[in-house]
């Protein structure tokens, strides 16, 4: 049985006020997700925790204020990677 979930996220600074859920999905869905991300250069940071919060927030809704502390973590250790990328 495949279990594995994933939740994309998506923050434009200066368009949202908030990140928001764009793709979530589990089994083969969540699996896709991390592949796409992969494909295209977009880290994937692994926290199921977070994960399971984000589950329950609907595509295209900004995630609620409780959150903000974690997903900005995750916001961190994306840019930081995106950083390591681009001066490798």
């Amino acid at each position: 049985m495949n279990d594995k979930k994933a939740v994309a996220l998506r923050y434009k600074r200066g368009e949202d006020k908030a990140p928001k859920v764009v793709a979530k999905g589990k089994g083969f869905i969540g699996e896709k997700i991390i592949q796409i991300a992969k494909e295209n250069g977009i880290p994937v940071e692994k926290d199921p925790v977070l994960v399971e919060a984000l589950s329950g927030i609907e595509i295209n809704q900004e995630i609620p204020p409780q959150l903000y502390k974690a997903v900005a973590k995750i916001l961190i250790f994306v840019y930081r990677k995106t950083k390591e990328i681009e001066n490798s």
